[in-house]
């Protein structure tokens, strides 16, 4: 006797993510904000990064798109750009205060999508999937 077919795994993965990626951008438009923002502006809070082309790599963009997003995010009064002192080739981005109330919103509206990600499932299950992306994240660079 025959097996069922089962989609393949990258296919299931792949149309998940895409459902997945749009509820959030969905829950974040409803706020005022956008993936793209949240992740520049979790990258600046985060303090880990401090100029643009460190912004662009950790959000996974183009520095010419980084600069769209950013000269919208200033125009909108979420940040300032301002040339480092020490290198001024390097512009030095912050939040304004505009931006960190945008910050706030977007987290909680961060927090809450993945509480309902996680709804229905234990936290042993949460691990184990958890350890089945790591594992399939390997499986592509291999």
């Amino acid at each position: 006797m025959t097996s069922p077919f089962r989609a393949p795994i990258g296919l299931r993965l792949t149309n998940t993510a895409r459902a997945a990626s749009r509820a959030f951008d969905d829950a974040l438009a409803a706020v005022g904000g956008s993936a793209p923002i949240w992740q520049i502006l979790i990258s600046i809070k985060s303090r880990q990064l401090g100029n643009q082309r460190e912004l662009a790599e950790a959000v996974g963009i183009q520095g010419a798109t980084l600069t769209h997003h950013l000269n919208a995010m200033e125009s909108g009064g979420l940040l300032t750009r301002r040339r480092d002192p020490a290198n001024r080739r390097v512009h030095v981005v912050e939040l304004t205060e505009e931006g960190e109330l945008l910050f706030h919103r977007l987290r909680e509206v961060a927090i809450a999508f993945d509480a309902r990600l996680r709804a229905g499932l234990s936290e042993e299950q949460i691990a184990a999937f958890e350890q089945v992306l790591t594992r399939l994240a390997e499986n592509v660079r291999d």
